[in-house]
C-alpha cells in the first residue's frame, strides 16, 4: 500500500499495497461483527448477540495488536495498529499506512513513499475490503461450532471455530474468541494450512467517541507534495 511520478515509483508503491493486502485484509476483517446462518445454533446465537451489540454502538475505535508466526520459516512478527468504525466507513492504521473508506472511494496513504492510491468501490471485485463483506463475510463458506473456553486476565472468552468449505482455501481454521461477559471480539487466530499463524488481539475497545467532522473525509491539503495514483 502507499514523491515521485516516475513508473519505477508506481511500481514500487504497488507491489508494497500488494505486499500488505493480505495484512490489511486479515485486520479490517477482524474488527467486524456479522450476521452468520451458522450449523451451530449456539455459536449462530453468540454471534447474533455480538452482532447486536456492535450495531448499537454509534461508532467504535479499537487499539490491536497482530502477530505473525512460521516455526518453519523462522518468522515471528509483531506489529500495532489501530482502526475507527462507524457505518459503513473506516480508517484503518497499521504498518505505516493508512486505509480510509468514506463510504464510496478508498484511500491508501502511505507516508514513506508520499503517495496515496484511490480507488471507487467495486461492489463486483471478490477480493475488495468493503464494509459490506465484513458484515457478511461469515455467511457462506465456513462450518461453525462452539470451541473451548478460557480464562484471560479475569475474563472468560468463548471461542467459536470457523472451518473454510472451500478445499483451496489456505486457512486451515480460525478462531474466533469472544468476551462472554461484554459480547466483544477478544482476539481472532488464523491458522494457515502450510504453518502460517497469525492473531489479532484487542488491546483496547472504545465506543460512541467524538469524532471529527473530517474522520473519514478525504482532505488533499494535508498531503501537498504526494502524488496521488486514481486508479479509476
Amino acid at each position: 500500500m502507499l514523491p515521485s511520478i516516475q513508473n519505477s515509483s508506481i511500481v514500487t508503491s504497488n507491489k508494497k499495497i500488494k505486499f500488505l493486502k493480505s495484512y490489511l485484509t486479515t485486520v479490517v476483517l477482524f474488527f467486524v461483527v456479522f450476521s452468520s446462518s451458522a450449523q451451530d445454533k449456539k455459536a449462530k446465537a453468540l454471534l447474533e448477540q455480538v452482532t447486536s451489540k456492535v450495531k448499537s454502538y454509534d461508532n467504535i475505535t479499537i487499539d490491536f495488536k497482530y502477530s505473525l508466526q512460521n516455526a518453519k520459516e523462522n518468522i515471528n512478527q509483531d506489529s500495532k495498529g489501530n482502526v475507527t468504525l462507524k457505518g459503513n466507513m473506516y480508517v484503518l492504521n497499521f504498518m505505516g499506512v493508512t486505509k480510509m473508506f468514506d463510504g464510496k472511494k478508498t484511500y491508501t496513504i502511505v507516508p514513506e513513499d508520499e503517495e496515496i492510491t484511490i480507488s471507487k468501490l467495486n461492489e463486483n471485485d471478490d477480493n475488495a475490503i468493503t464494509p459490506s463483506k465484513m458484515l457478511t463475510f461469515f455467511n457462506s463458506g465456513y462450518k461453525y461450532s462452539m470451541d473451548i473456553i478460557q480464562d484471560v486476565k479475569g475474563r472468560k472468552i468463548q471461542y467459536v471455530k470457523l472451518v473454510p468449505t472451500n478445499a483451496k482455501d489456505q486457512r486451515k481454521e480460525i478462531l474466533l474468541g469472544i468476551d462472554i461477559q461484554t459480547k466483544h471480539i477478544y482476539n481472532l487466530i488464523e491458522f494457515g494450512k502450510k504453518g502460517t499463524k497469525t492473531t489479532l488481539t484487542v488491546n483496547s475497545f472504545k465506543t460512541n467517541q467524538p469524532l471529527s467532522k473530517n474522520q473519514f473525509t478525504f482532505v488533499p491539503s494535508k498531503y501537498p507534495n504526494y502524488y496521488i495514483n486514481k486508479l479509476d
